[in-house]
């Protein structure tokens, strides 16, 4: 099995149980819907982590069901912005120490505010990337609730 990314790390250290499960990625193939299939579950358990600026508060992280679009009004009023617009894929890896693909709402090179959709806490097992692309952690959504130090709301479309 791959070796233990800067997410598992993390969740080893909380004695929250997950599996990992890998996965044949292509660059062109990175949407939530496709990788969902790759690893056997539904869309709705894919949470797919977006990195975003705030207009006051600077960096922020949402993560949402791979099904679902991510609210752009509602995330800045739940953040304190009065707007927030999605970092240029270029800046993911400098901010976040992930490439797009493979960005998980744990482990980030800094601590960014995170808006988790508050969904997840009846998902389970909830899929979200493990810190690389063709790697995916299994937990429950409660615990990566619990892990992450994450502000819940609802901040998806639909």
């Amino acid at each position: 099995m791959s070796t233990k990314t800067n997410a598992c790390r993390i969740l080893d250290s909380l004695h929250i149980s997950y599996t990992l499960h890998e996965y044949e990625w292509d660059e062109n193939q990175l949407d939530a819907f496709i990788v969902a299939e790759k690893v056997g579950v539904m869309p709705r358990q894919m949470y797919k982590t977006l990195i975003l600026r705030g207009d006051k508060t600077g960096i922020i992280a949402a993560c949402i069901p791979g099904d679902k679009e991510l609210d752009l009004k509602t995330l800045a009023k739940a953040s304190g912005n009065k707007k927030v617009e999605m970092v240029p894929v270029k800046e993911i890896q400098r901010l976040t120490g992930y490439i797009r693909g493979g960005v998980s709402p744990l482990g980030m090179k800094k601590k960014y505010p995170l808006y988790l959709d508050k969904t997840v806490t009846g998902v389970n097992p909830v899929s979200i990337s493990a810190g690389k692309r063709g790697l995916q952690i299994f937990l429950d959504g409660k615990d990566l609730a619990a892990a992450s130090g994450a502000f819940l709301a609802d901040i998806t479309n639909g």
